[in-house]
């Protein structure tokens, strides 16, 4: 059953950014090596502002009210890992970068690239999960009247939200110019192609030719390059 929205449907998701905030901040302490190392590095500095942003509007942006599920496929592994590389990729960089681990050639310069590309990433989740508006769901499911969703991001990538979380945990993995962490980027993608496999696999029995069609002309993380089959 759909559950009816109330007045604080909107208040509880934005104070769970708090805790969420918290965590990330103590997690890059840690990897820095303390408070003060954090609140004199700009990086640091830079990333917390962003993920607060990004985790405000991301808040706003989830569904208000409860999902009418037809079909679901738990995922426990890849939601743990999808859940854990984001938040550990940063501390992992600001460890090896304090100890000169693994550097990267013009590490300054990637380290900003990085953080603009941890922006870039949460936008692009951010504006996903917008146009999806109820229909998003941090689980593999399938809802009851679900319609398939082919314009904004999706109108070229399949799983617009996935290469935007991927994109920040990437950025994420070398903010501090360090390649240390990007094995964790790794895992978070093998994470996501076992996810879009099980979720296409629902996609394509629900929606049959109208899915096959829009397999032909998009890339399930990346704009199809090549000509629709």
């Amino acid at each position: 059953m759909v559950t009816t929205p109330s007045r604080h449907s909107r208040v509880f998701p934005l104070l769970g950014v708090v805790p969420v905030l918290a965590f990330d901040t103590a997690l890059l302490a840690v990897g820095l090596g303390g408070v003060s190392p954090l609140v004199h590095d700009p990086r640091a500095l830079a990333l917390l502002a962003i993920w607060a942003v990004g985790g405000v509007a991301l808040a706003l942006r989830r569904p208000a009210i409860g999902q009418d599920v037809a079909e679901a496929r738990p995922d426990p592994i890849a939601m743990v890992i999808l859940l854990l590389a984001p938040l550990l990729t940063p501390m992992a960089g600001a460890w090896a970068s304090r100890h000169a681990w693994a550097m990267l050639p013009f590490a300054r310069v990637v380290s900003w690239v990085g953080i603009a590309a941890v922006a870039a990433g949460l936008a692009l989740r951010i504006r996903a999960m917008g146009v999806l508006g109820a229909r998003f769901s941090p689980l593999v499911a399938i809802q009851r009247g679900h319609t398939l969703e082919t314009g904004g991001p999706y109108a070229r990538v399949r799983h617009p939200g996935y290469l935007g979380a991927l994109l920040a945990c990437a950025g994420g993995a070398v903010a501090f110019g360090s390649a240390a962490p990007l094995p964790l980027v790794a895992v978070m993608l093998a994470a996501q192609l076992v996810r879009v496999r099980t979720e296409e696999t629902l996609l394509a029995a629900r929606f049959g030719a109208q899915w096959d069609a829009y397999v032909r002309r998009t890339g399930a993380l990346l704009p199809r390059l090549t000509p629709p089959r």
